[in-house]
């Protein structure tokens, strides 16, 4: 499994009126992770033919992140196969999970942008194949 890290500091534009981390905020988070874990697993691939569209979003809130906390993020790729791969995000603050996200993506074809079949090639550069 091919975990991909990263930290956010929980700042004011964070926050909602309950003085927690907006849920819209991990939305955006769990958004930003997934391109940035992408980004970097698709170094010295050609992926040009295809793009990936979210199809659905699952996210429990275990826990309050508060302002000034520092959110570890971690994601990877579970099960993929046909047209869809599911991404895995968790948030943690002291080693405690806080949220826990999957997203369903479906891939396309990205002239036509109609669904497409994952192709070794694709397995390969999720890191699965």
């Amino acid at each position: 499994m091919n975990v991909f890290e990263v930290s956010y500091l929980v700042e004011n534009q964070h926050i909602d009126d309950l003085n927690h981390v907006n849920n819209v905020v991990y939305l955006q988070w769990i958004q930003d992770i997934a391109n940035l874990h992408w980004t970097q697993l698709k170094e010295g691939h050609d992926t040009s033919e295809c793009v990936w569209v979210v199809i659905r979003h699952e996210i429990d809130y275990l826990r309050q992140a508060l302002l000034g906390d520092e959110v570890q993020v971690k994601t990877w790729v579970g099960e993929t196969e046909g047209i869809k791969s599911v991404r895995h995000v968790e948030f943690y603050r002291d080693n405690k999970l806080l949220v826990k996200a999957q997203t369903t993506f479906c891939l396309l074809d990205a002239k036509t942008f109609k669904p497409t079949r994952i192709t070794d090639k694709i397995l390969r550069t999720l890191a699965i194949k």
